[in-house]
Parts: C-alpha cells; structure tokens; sequence
C-alpha cells in the first residue's frame, strides 16, 4: 500500500521565539514526478522537509499521509550528513536493524547498496574520514537500503564540486527510477531543471508558485517567482508586507 499522497493542511510553523516561519501552506505530494522545492535562503525549504519527515511538529494545521504508519517508509537525507563512529557498512547496518530488518538479510543489502553508490571498496572504512561527498554518498546508500517510498533529500550536493554533483545526481535519478518519490530541496536552479519534473517555489514561509518543471522555468507566474528565476536578489525589511501574487500555478 502507498503511503502518498501526502496532504499539507494549513500548516503553520513559528519559531520558539513565536515568529512565523511556515505560513499557511496547503499542497499535496503525490506519486511520480520528482519535486524540487526551490526558493531563497530563509524561505523555510529545510523546514517543511522535517515538518513532512516528522522530526518537528506543526504550531498549526495537519500534514497527513494516506497510510497512518508511514514513518518507516519513508527517509530524509540531511545537507550535512550525520555519520555514526563505525565503518560505512555498519553506518547502514544499524540503520537496518533499527528498521527491523532480519540480520541473516543484511549483509546482501548492504552490498548491493554500497555498490550502487560506488563505495563497495570503502565497506571497511571509518565513515567519518570518508570525504564529504563520499559521505554524502554513504547517507543515500543508508537510506536507499530501506527501500523508502518517499526520499527527502535536503540541499544533498551543497558545497560539492560538480563531479561530485555529477554522482549525487545520477543516485537521485537510479532511486526514482525504481519508484521512489523524490522530494528534494535545492539552491540550484540548473539542478532543479535537470531533475526536477514539478517545481514548488517558497519564499518567506508561503508557497507562492507550483508548476511543472518546464513552465516554471519558461514562464513563472508569480512575480517573486519571475525575479527568483532572472537571478535577481530577494529580500524584505520587518514590518513592510511580502511582494507576492497569490495566484499559483496547478
């Protein structure tokens, strides 16, 4: 059974200090396209990933899967990855075994995960003197190996140089192509075009625009949107009210 679509209800998320961060923000995620979620910094992009993952919990409105226990079938793949002090094999075993999955099965998923990743030779190596885009590679293979219906995967070739990219990329593409739903966030908008099939545009907490890929980039329709593609800053200054069009693109 799938876990999507996955149903974003006026949801609301402020700060400790009571700042709106997410504001109101109403979407579904379905099967197929892969998604990315674009926006400048501050746009609240990591945040609705760890609202939609369930680390945090909306101050306001529901995020409800189409199956109550979706926790398990779906994973989150951070910016900076979080390597535990053990070799890249055991980094994906404990992640195995914290799903439940049978040990006399782990070791033929570990394998085929490493390889898929092109880190079969570092199976023995200490995860945390991998290099960062290795270990970039090593918490997709993490994830990859519990077979998740959803990935979300947050800003994943930051700071990474275009080889590097180059095999993030090409990971992101293998995962949807066996049927994982891609939602991922990027601050690259030539990556966005690449992968992308449907683009979500955020700016300040608000979804402003969501489209298909190609009409996003040709012809967004939120003036925000327009000024975001052409490269040009985005800012705003406390007490003056956003610049936005409330019209989106379906």
């Amino acid at each position: 059974m799938t876990i999507l679509p996955l149903t974003l209800s006026d949801v609301q998320f402020r700060s400790p200090k009571g700042m709106p961060l997410i504001k109101d923000m109403n979407l579904e995620f379905t099967s197929g396209p892969r998604t990315m979620i674009i926006g400048p910094n501050g746009a609240g992009k990591s945040l609705l990933l760890r609202l939609c993952h369930g680390l945090i919990q909306p101050c306001g409105g529901s995020i409800e899967w189409a199956e109550a226990k979706a926790g398990r079938k779906q994973a989150l793949v951070f910016q900076r990855p979080v390597m535990l002090r053990r070799t890249a094999a055991a980094n994906i075993d404990y992640a195995l075994a914290l799903n439940k999955v049978a040990k006399s099965g782990r070791a033929a998923i570990i394998d085929e995960v490493l390889a898929n990743t092109g880190l079969r030779r570092s199976a023995n190596t200490p995860a945390r003197v991998l290099s960062f885009g290795e270990q970039q590679r090593l918490a997709i293979a993490r994830a990859w190996a519990l077979k998740p219906q959803v990935l979300f995967l947050d800003e994943p070739t930051a700071s990474l140089d275009p080889s590097a990219t180059h095999q993030i990329e090409d990971l992101v593409n293998a995962i949807h192509a066996q049927g994982t739903k891609i939602i991922m966030t990027t601050h690259d908008l030539g990556q966005a075009k690449r992968l992308g099939d449907e683009v979500l545009f955020l700016h300040r907490g608000r979804l402003l625009e969501q489209a298909p890929a190609a009409q996003f980039f040709d012809q967004p329709q939120n003036d925000l949107a327009q000024a975001f593609v052409k490269g040009e800053l985005l800012w705003w200054n406390r007490g003056e009210g956003p610049r936005t069009n409330p019209k989106h693109s379906r």
